[in-house]
């Protein structure tokens, strides 16, 4: 046995092996990506910036049940409603603190009208905490902007559900 690791250490077998696995791997094409200029696929299912979505009339899709705010359990949903003309709920605030949110899609999974929903942007770095503080016209703002990626997630996963 010892006259055996004596002859690999001679010959240098194991660094001949390696020598050759390492050129098998530099001719490959390369499996990482230059990641501000190249992004990867996300999941539908992928959970990002909060947004609020409104019907195709333009109308907003919240009803103002309040069961994201009162299934949080980091609380970091607040929701203020007061009744319209008609007799329906409509919200008068819809605030989230994105310093509190744990992105637990709790908010997502108890909405029965798909009113929140988690987008598909995760690069929203501030420097301040104030800028955390989404209020309604913000997630408005995020779910006009994504309403077409935001469409096509929820019925890709809606099979799953």
């Amino acid at each position: 046995m010892k006259i055996l690791n004596k002859l690999k250490a001679f010959f240098l077998t194991d660094f001949i092996g390696a020598y050759i696995l390492a050129q098998k791997y530099f001719f490959r094409k390369k499996s990482t990506l230059n990641y501000p200029y190249e992004k990867g696929k996300l999941s539908p299912r992928f959970r990002g910036e909060h947004a609020l979505r409104r019907y195709p009339s333009g109308e907003e899709r919240c009803i103002g049940c309040k069961l994201c705010e009162a299934v949080c359990p980091a609380q970091a949903i607040t929701i203020e409603t007061e009744p319209r003309d008609d007799g329906t709920r409509r919200t008068t605030r819809y605030d989230i603190d994105m310093v509190k949110c744990i992105y637990c899609n709790l908010c997502e999974e108890s909405c029965p009208v798909d009113a929140i929903v988690q987008g598909p942007h995760f690069e929203f770095s501030t420097e301040t905490r104030e800028e955390l503080y989404y209020d309604k016209e913000k997630l408005l703002s995020n779910g006009d902007r994504w309403e077409s990626v935001l469409s096509a997630n929820l019925e890709q996963d809606a099979k799953y559900k």
